[in-house]
């Protein structure tokens, strides 16, 4: 299996890298896609593929909680990131109307102007988007046919809008939120219409710890290691099976994202 999402760079993991590593590698995850905010953290994720050059990947991008501070040459920064064979798309990146801990207009101009980076450097788009799905969808359909895949992290949306992600061709990353009987339940009720072919699974550690989890873990980080919890409530709510969720999630997530050893 391949983690697709994981703020490895999260000081919730500092000095316990390897350890988590190791763990997840029990786990059968064979790697993991280390998640960039901004540019710092963006930088922080490349070194620690640089550190576990075998095992890890990452995405270099702004997240739009993170847009007002972007720095004003944030595109040359990102592309210069780019340039690494570790980094494997732009991103996280997209709207987040919910907490607005970036204005509107900043999250939108931040962006677009990602989202045209990606096209320019014919990159994969990883994607963020929470109660603000008509926006970002619509800074995204030019773009459909302009970059390699666009990857729709963490989904949380309803039918109508996996529905309109699906026919664009988008894949689906499901994390812990799937296992959450309170909040996933819509979640719970529509993932069984997205396809194998553009499934994706993630844990998007520390946070979202699967619920399903007997008995409950000590400390409430998630990581990698509890990705297995998610293919097994896939498993429950679809027709696949975990064997098939398991070889088809590590095949999209190898294809989409170039996955293979660096170079160095």
């Amino acid at each position: 299996m391949i983690d697709i999402g994981v703020n490895f760079t999260n000081n919730r993991f500092d000095n316990e890298h390897a350890l988590i590593i190791e763990r997840a590698k029990v786990a059968h995850v064979n790697g993991f896609l280390v998640t960039g905010t901004s540019i710092s953290e963006s930088q922080k994720a490349l070194a620690l593929c640089q550190q576990f050059p075998h095992f890890l990947h990452c995405t270099a991008g702004i997240h739009p909680h993170d847009a007002d501070n972007a720095p004003a040459n944030f595109i040359e920064q990102l592309t210069k990131l780019a340039t690494s064979s570790h980094v494997k798309a732009i991103g996280e990146c997209g709207l987040d109307f919910n907490r607005n801990f970036s204005t509107p207009e900043n999250q939108l101009s931040v962006f677009k102007q990602q989202v045209a980076l990606a096209s320019k450097l014919s990159f994969p788009l990883f994607l963020h988007q929470r109660d603000a799905f008509e926006q970002w969808y619509a800074v995204l359909q030019p773009y459909i046919d302009k970059v390699p895949a666009m990857v729709s992290h963490c989904f949380t949306g309803n039918k109508a809008e996996l529905t309109q992600c699906l026919d664009a061709g988008m894949y689906i990353g499901i994390t812990g939120w799937l296992c959450d009987e309170r909040r996933g339940k819509t979640l719970q009720e529509i993932v069984k219409c997205i396809p194998l072919s553009q499934l994706m699974i993630e844990t998007d550690a520390p946070y979202l710890t699967p619920r399903t989890i007997k008995p409950r873990p000590k400390s409430s980080r998630n990581e990698p290691a509890y990705l297995p919890y998610i293919v097994t409530k896939l498993a429950e709510l679809t027709s696949y099976s975990e064997d098939e969720i398991r070889y088809h999630t590590k095949v999209n997530a190898e294809r989409v994202f170039n996955w293979g050893p660096p170079n160095v």
